[in-house]
């Protein structure tokens, strides 16, 4: 397919994550296709950042979020199915907070305001990338400057869209389109049971668990995150 006959390609990134969370992805697929990195840090609910998304997106196009950005994407798919051609859910999650998730996420949103979402972000790491890769200090990095990328407000912001989320179990079964959802092995924050749920609630779903692998899967193994993307984008 030729990059002006490919369909374009809208990457949400997740909580505390600026476009470099997709780097390597817009590398590999920007040669063939139109691939945007959606903004998600200026409204403080869900279906606000759908909007937002939606302003500015092709007419049609493939949607991949992680995260934060697959409650958007899944969002935006109940917002403009028509729209949407394919969807993949990176790392994330059907399920609504619970109230001590909650309480959890309040007193994170506390900590930054009084020492900066740099030090959230480094109390969350060994919840974002794999236990065995915590002392590779570019990947922290990475991790510590999409925090900073960030910022203060649109964390609080993202935190209360994150808060406010419904339970979007029931509506999987409405997704008609190609879907893929994808989990890292080792991913604590989103554990591939939790993936595995919204594969089954969505008809036809492919189901793709990346071994060594923890939340932030497409910093971490890019290749294998690229070929279950170009498998997906392909079908």
């Amino acid at each position: 397919m030729t990059a002006a006959a490919a369909e374009p390609l809208v990457l949400v990134p997740g909580l505390l994550c600026s476009p470099a969370l997709f780097a390597l992805q817009v590398s590999a697929f920007g040669r063939e296709r139109l691939v945007l990195v959606a903004d998600h840090a200026r409204s403080d609910r869900l279906e606000a950042i759908a909007r937002d998304v939606l302003a500015v997106a092709p007419e049609r196009f493939a949607l991949a979020g992680l995260s934060m950005g697959g409650y958007i994407a899944l969002a935006i798919q109940r917002a403009a199915p028509e729209r949407v051609t394919r969807i993949a859910l990176l790392d994330t999650s059907a399920r609504p907070d619970m109230p001590e998730r909650v309480a959890d996420r309040r007193r994170l949103m506390e900590i930054a305001r009084v020492e900066g979402v740099r030090k959230v972000q480094g109390m969350l790491m060994p919840r974002l990338i794999h236990p065995a890769r915590l002392g590779e200090a570019d990947l922290v990095a990475t991790v510590l400057q999409m925090a900073d990328d960030t910022g203060l407000d649109a964390f609080l912001r993202q935190q209360e869209a994150i808060i406010a989320r419904p339970d979007a179990r029931p509506g999987l079964e409405a997704v008609r389109c190609p879907t893929l959802v994808l989990a890292g092995a080792q991913d604590l924050q989103t554990p591939p049971d939790i993936a595995a749920e919204i594969a089954a609630g969505i008809a036809g779903a492919r189901l793709v668990i990346v071994p060594d692998c923890g939340h932030l899967s497409t910093l971490e193994r890019p290749e294998a995150v690229n070929a279950a993307l170009a498998e997906w984008l392909a079908g």
